[in-house]
């Protein structure tokens, strides 16, 4: 069934575990995160960024949502990742998503207050739910691209101030995780995030979470992370299961057993990631 992320990361926020928001471009990769939610009986957010809808196409990627919640167990919200575009988020609003991310975070204090409050206007007056970013994390994902020395951590001051003023259901923050793959292993702001979440009695999110220690994910839920974004992780799944293919057959060209394998690669790696959030069990 398909829901808002609020009904979803509200649920998490009071019982202390958190829920897996995966990217997906085509088919295939939906496929193998609905099959995983199923098999762990677990609630899934379903991430497509501007570039994925580009790609894919909107309506396509839609209409492929609604006929997977219609005939799935689990609840699952549809979710535009990091809009940064004025016109792909009200499309996305008016055209079928549960849920959007307005990214305003280049802004300063001020400017992301301003263009988040006017999304969330629009989001809840067509009952969709809004989160935001306050903090920037460094690395690369699609049209996000942000130097480490532009990466800001999260102000827990300026995160209170934020959240009132904008009325968003959940809130992105930065605490040393990065977009993309890592060069070494992140260290993780834990003590910011504990000052965040007494701060604010709300769902927290935690992007660039792919390559991330397993332990430290599930300390970071521990204190209070509801929703972990994950990217890279489960394209490069998908990458080597086509790989795989290809290294025992070469000239392989049945696209069904090519995508099927990386398919099968990448639920593998959605089951462990919903393992380790605590959602499983929690449809």
């Amino acid at each position: 069934m398909l829901v808002t992320t609020d009904e979803i990361l509200q649920h998490a926020h009071k019982n202390m575990y958190a829920v897996g928001a995966f990217n997906f471009s085509n088919m295939e990769n939906l496929h193998a995160i609905v099959e995983a939610a199923e098999e762990m009986k677990s609630p899934v957010i379903l991430a497509a960024s501007q570039s994925a809808i580009k790609y894919a196409g909107l309506e396509c990627m839609v209409a492929m949502v609604r006929v997977a919640a219609k005939n799935s167990s689990v609840p699952m919200a549809l979710h535009l990742d990091h809009g940064t575009d004025y016109q792909t988020l009200i499309r996305c609003i008016a055209n079928g998503f549960t849920s959007v991310m307005i990214d305003g975070s280049h802004h300063d204090l001020q400017g992301n207050i301003d263009v988040t409050r006017e999304i969330v206007k629009i989001a809840h007056a067509a009952g969709v739910s809004v989160e935001g970013e306050l903090g920037r994390l460094s690395g690369v994902e699609d049209q996000i691209s942000v130097s480490e020395k532009d990466s800001i951590y999260t102000n827990p001051a300026e995160a209170k101030t934020f959240v009132e003023a904008t009325g968003i259901d959940s809130l992105a923050i930065a605490i040393g995780t990065a977009h993309g793959k890592y060069k070494g292993v992140p260290k993780l702001d834990f003590d910011r995030l504990v000052e965040i979440k007494k701060l604010l009695d709300m769902p927290i999110v935690l992007h660039g979470s792919s390559g991330v220690p397993l332990d430290d994910l599930k300390k970071a839920v521990s204190l209070g992370i509801n929703k972990i974004n994950i990217d890279t992780d489960v394209r490069q799944a998908f990458t080597d299961g086509v790989h795989e293919v290809f290294e025992a057959k070469p000239s392989e060209y049945c696209i069904r057993k090519i995508c099927g394998k990386g398919k099968e690669h990448m639920r593998k790696v959605v089951c462990e990631k919903i393992e380790c959030f605590g959602s499983a069990g929690k449809a």
